[in-house]
């Protein structure tokens, strides 16, 4: 009998059923902020190696998440995607991926990619650890744009409690290496916390200046040197080593909470960012 994980966050972060979470998903995409329309998938497997996706309520992230998964569509259909996020609260493993078969939404079911996870296992120093899922919300609220894109994918969860530069790295190595050309990495973070809305976005601008540069090391190293509140930082830079060093980088979106759904005094900084893979971009 299949394990599965339930929702931690469904009726705080998204809505609690089907019908109210189809409809906030679909107003993401139509927001003044978002792409404008929910995309239809393209068949065959995605040119994009990876994106940024913030991961907050969806009235708040949503419009600026709804960038990386209108690119993510309109560039083909993913068999495997792996979600890479921060541990909030700080339980479990320094790097833990789930033991469950499948997590549900309000949506359904996925099922999780047990072959990859066994493959990180074995070359990281990642652990099979639910403790390190069962509350956090950074992959959890991936799933409802994902399933309401697409009928049929796999998803590997990626927790990280710890972001240093050599567990980024291997992480990124190790999928880099065994993801599989239908894959796509997902980043889940937000980018500047609490702040007003001129400073979230300049300080923003320090990160993804890394990013657009596809330079994950000095992304680590410019968290730390400047304080930036990048909750995701390794997840990002662990996607940036796994799409490969000849990457094409695209900022699709940078906004903040202050520009979807609420005051500017004090928000959140969300950037929605594609990657896509070098071989494609020259063919």
């Amino acid at each position: 009998m299949a394990s599965t994980r339930q929702p931690a966050v469904a009726g705080r972060f998204y809505a609690g059923d089907e019908p109210s979470l189809r409809k906030q998903v679909e107003a993401a995409f139509a927001h003044e902020i978002g792409p404008g329309s929910v995309p239809t998938p393209a068949a065959g497997s995605p040119d994009i190696a990876g994106v940024v996706a913030p991961h907050a309520g969806l009235p708040f992230s949503g419009p600026v998440a709804a960038h990386s998964y209108a690119a993510l569509a309109e560039s083909g259909t993913p068999e495997t995607v792996v979600i890479v996020g921060p541990n909030h609260t700080g339980v479990g493993a320094a790097v833990a991926v789930p033991g469950d078969d499948e997590w549900r939404t309000p949506l359904g079911s996925v099922p999780i990619d047990d072959g990859l996870r066994d493959r990180i296992v074995a070359e990281t120093d990642a652990s099979v650890d639910d403790r390190a899922h069962a509350s956090e919300h950074a992959a959890e609220v991936q799933l409802p744009f994902l399933q309401h894109l697409y009928d049929d994918l796999a998803v590997l969860p990626i927790s990280l409690r710890r972001q240093d530069a050599d567990v980024a790295q291997a992480l990124g190595d190790v999928l880099e290496t065994h993801a599989g050309e239908g894959a796509v990495v997902i980043a889940s973070s937000d980018f500047t916390h609490y702040e007003p809305h001129e400073v979230a976005i300049d300080r923003d601008e320090l990160a993804l200046d890394r990013i657009d540069a596809t330079d994950p090391a000095g992304l680590i190293e410019t968290v730390e040197r400047e304080g930036l509140s990048v909750c995701g930082y390794g997840a990002i830079a662990a996607m940036l080593w796994a799409s490969g060093a000849d990457s094409q980088v695209d900022v699709l979106a940078h906004a903040t909470s202050g520009d979807t759904a609420g005051s500017r005094d004090e928000v959140v900084g969300y950037a929605s960012v594609a990657v896509r893979d070098g071989a494609s971009e020259a063919a």
